[in-house]
């Protein structure tokens, strides 16, 4: 079994609903459930060893409009959404994510090192991640609190506009070009990352957005859970401009299972075969080099290829990689280190 580190879920998201509900959040993970994509049981199952967890702030009035009969269709932006409750909502799920790590269901890990020590003991290696910063305030005061609490990684903006920058939509067809990148808090934001040692996520942003964190970090360009816009050309997949500068910074793209980002036609039609992810695997090595490609696959946020279901069947993407003739050092570099390299290099850690 290929361990796969995974670059980004809303497990978070599913187990905060459910709790609000009056559910047990660390019995529903550390038992098991047939709600959703990820649990401890399925993950060992599949291999999936770890990932970054996000906190995402939901947004009441975002309906993704259905396509016409072209198959196109533009869904507007969500609203953007006020601070204390955000806030509210990220310390909720942060607390979430500590509950599971006191009750051993799943680590809370800060360095690669815990991660693999994570791995090793058989422990779903959890990273927080900030999808959307709404939670965080102008002077950036309690981004050092979420930082002493664990989070290692955040995307200034998700799927809408917020303080730091503006977000993608999602359409197809659509060039991610569209709309305003960082504001002038963003680009504060991204400069506080690099200090710190936080991974910055570029899967929502716009493409100026992109480009406004491209010369302002100097840290690897990371894309956790994006495809292939030459392939499935909707708004938040990324050019093949983007591979390049995410190329010539050795960052990662993690690959987004999510069938709207993998089918030609961008259908979100489960019965999507694997192929498509493979496809979109071999365009990004083909145009990025192994080192930096990744899994992406934002389980409990997306529709995933029903032979796929959920973490338990992660390895047959492994076994198709392999059937494509993906060597071993090649699965172990797609599945986890060049997480690992990315995180590290990011994260400060010494050589």
């Amino acid at each position: 079994m290929e361990f796969v580190f995974d670059g980004h879920n809303d497990v978070l998201l599913r187990l905060w609903r459910n709790m609000r509900n009056g559910a047990d959040p660390v019995a529903e993970f550390a038992k098991g459930t047939r709600e959703g994509h990820i649990d401890g049981p399925r993950a060992k199952a599949g291999g999936l060893a770890g990932g970054l967890c996000a906190i995402y702030i939901p947004s009441g009035d975002l309906i993704l409009k259905e396509p016409d009969g072209n198959g196109h269709y533009v869904t507007p932006l969500a609203s953007p959404l006020e601070r204390a409750p955000s806030l509210d909502i990220a310390i909720e799920k942060l607390a979430l994510a500590h509950r599971l790590d006191k009750a051993g269901a799943w680590r809370i890990c800060r360095s690669t090192a815990e991660i693999r020590r994570a791995m090793e003991d058989g422990i779903f290696a959890a990273v927080v991640h900030m999808e959307g910063c709404e939670a965080l305030d102008a002077d950036l005061a309690a981004l050092d609190v979420f930082y002493a609490a664990g989070l290692r990684s955040l995307g200034p903006v998700w799927s809408r506009n917020n303080a730091f920058g503006h977000g993608v939509p999602f359409a197809y067809p659509m060039s991610p070009d569209a709309g305003p990148g960082l504001t002038d808090l963003g680009f504060e934001l991204v400069k506080a990352c690099d200090r710190m040692g936080i991974a910055i996520d570029l899967a929502h942003i716009t493409e100026q957005g992109f480009w406004d964190v491209a010369k302002t970090s100097e840290a690897p360009l990371i894309a956790s859970h994006s495809n292939v816009h030459a392939l499935t050309a909707v708004a938040r997949n990324l050019t093949d401009r983007q591979l390049d500068a995410i190329r010539e910074r050795r960052g990662i793209v993690g690959l987004n299972y999510a069938v709207t980002m993998l089918r030609p036609d961008a259908r979100d039609d489960a019965n999507t075969n694997l192929n498509l992810m493979v496809r979109h695997i071999d365009y990004m090595v083909e145009r990025m080099g192994i080192d930096c490609v990744a899994l992406g696959s934002d389980f409990d946020g997306a529709t995933v290829p029903q032979e796929i279901a959920d973490a338990a069947g992660n390895q047959k993407l492994v076994a198709a990689l392999k059937h494509a003739g993906y060597a071993s050092d090649d699965l172990a570099k797609l599945c986890r280190e060049n997480w690992l390299r990315v995180l590290s290099k990011t994260w400060h850690e010494p050589r």
